[in-house]
């Protein structure tokens, strides 16, 4: 059976977006890209987790990380990155409203999956084969998959800031203890981290 992988950018401070995210700040206030900027400004140093963020063979994430709406679809509305989304495989997006699956350039697939988080990941494994599943984000869809004992491997890639307030990983999951898994890497942007999640 394929692993259930997660990896997330994160402020020292726990935060995985500032608060009030919209379409002019999708990550939040106050974030304006620090969270990432080691993907931009480092990424030769950075090149295996970069390609390990998206090798994947299927792609979970909440309905937040797919767009800003909330209530019924706005079917122009494609998603963040384009009309070639970096995934390049099926994704699955957690949402309270129905749509029609959203094929897009490059393989990837929105499929929309009303039937909450142990659906998508039954839909998931089935998509990915022998192949991962990445729980993409954003931070609540991964605290619903940590409460319920679901990700077998955490990636954090930790920048040396603090946003203050915004969307906390780990809210509410005082329970897991979480094991590490080989040794940390780090430059002057972020700090690399990997544990298995133990209930």
């Amino acid at each position: 059976m394929s692993r259930v992988i997660c990896d997330m950018a994160m402020s020292l401070d726990g935060f995985v977006a500032g608060p009030n995210q919209s379409l002019d700040n999708p990550f939040g206030e106050g974030e304006n890209g620090r969270l990432t900027r080691w993907m931009v400004d480092e990424p030769e140093l950075h090149k295996a987790e970069i390609e390990a963020i998206t090798a994947a063979g299927a792609f979970i994430m909440g309905r937040n990380m797919f767009g800003p709406g909330r209530g019924a679809w706005d079917l122009e509305w494609s998603g963040w990155w384009g009309e070639e989304p970096p995934y390049h495989a099926p994704v699955f997006v957690l949402t309270h409203h129905e749509r029609e699956p959203l094929p897009m350039k490059g393989g990837t697939t929105f499929t929309f999956v009303t039937g909450g988080p142990e659906e998508a990941l039954r839909l998931a494994r089935e998509a990915a084969g022998d192949r991962d599943v990445a729980i993409a984000g954003g931070g609540m869809t991964v605290n619903q998959y940590l409460a319920a004992g679901l990700i077998d491997e955490l990636r954090l890639h930790v920048a040396p800031v603090l946003l203050g307030r915004g969307e906390r990983l780990f809210d509410g999951l005082a329970d897991i203890d979480l094991e590490p898994l080989g040794e940390p890497s780090r430059t002057a942007l972020v700090t690399h981290l990997t544990y298995r999640p133990v209930r």
